[in-house]
């Protein structure tokens, strides 16, 4: 009996010492935020109208879309979605969401709505209000569950100000908005060459 326990106690011991150290890297990996190096955060620029140095070209089977940026509003979350867009994340993704006169969204992988990149932004509410071609990150109940989901508002939705972290505007391509249809793919999502 007396082998035997102590090899159940050895056994037992062991497998608490790798349960606590798989443990603590996991807890490593959530404190540790990705973006915080990101090259976006030290180039990004804002004209006195707050938008960005930086633009995107968002072509659709539609049309292309010209966007811009706040990164005085959304400091944390616009270098994070910069990030994505140059890394190709948006390429081939679905609009899965589509509401006639309210919004489209996408950045879903999985084309469902609840899906993204697997990095939780923490809310960046600010005063920006949603008017045609204003760009929102979508998120859940929790106000820190932004992920990589964006809206696009097609008019003007005042009941969403100061509840969503803006992060954009469409400056060029506003028509292309409204023929968006459930489904429709984006094309590319990339940088605008100066």
């Amino acid at each position: 009996m007396g082998i035997v326990y102590k090899n159940v106690i050895k056994i037992f011991f062991g497998l608490l010492v790798i349960l606590i150290t798989s443990n603590c890297t996991k807890k490593k990996e959530v404190i540790i935020p990705k973006n915080n190096n990101s090259q976006f955060s030290k180039n990004l620029k804002a004209d006195k109208h707050g938008l960005s140095n930086i633009s995107c070209i968002l072509k659709t089977t539609h049309g292309d879309m010209v966007i811009k940026f706040y990164p005085r509003e959304a400091p944390q979350s616009v270098p994070r979605i910069l990030e994505l867009i140059s890394m190709g994340f948006y390429n081939g993704l679905k609009f899965h969401r589509v509401i006639p006169n309210f919004i489209i969204q996408t950045g879903d992988p999985t084309g469902k709505g609840d899906g993204g990149s697997g990095q939780k932004l923490k809310a960046e509410f600010n005063q920006i209000p949603h008017i045609k071609g204003t760009i929102a990150l979508a998120r859940g109940r929790d106000i820190d569950s932004a992920d990589s989901q964006i809206y696009i508002a097609l008019t003007a939705l005042p009941h969403l100000d100061g509840k969503n972290t803006v992060i954009g505007q469409v400056v060029s391509g506003l028509d292309i908005l409204n023929k968006i249809t459930k489904d429709d793919e984006i094309i590319s999502f990339s940088m605008k060459e100066k």
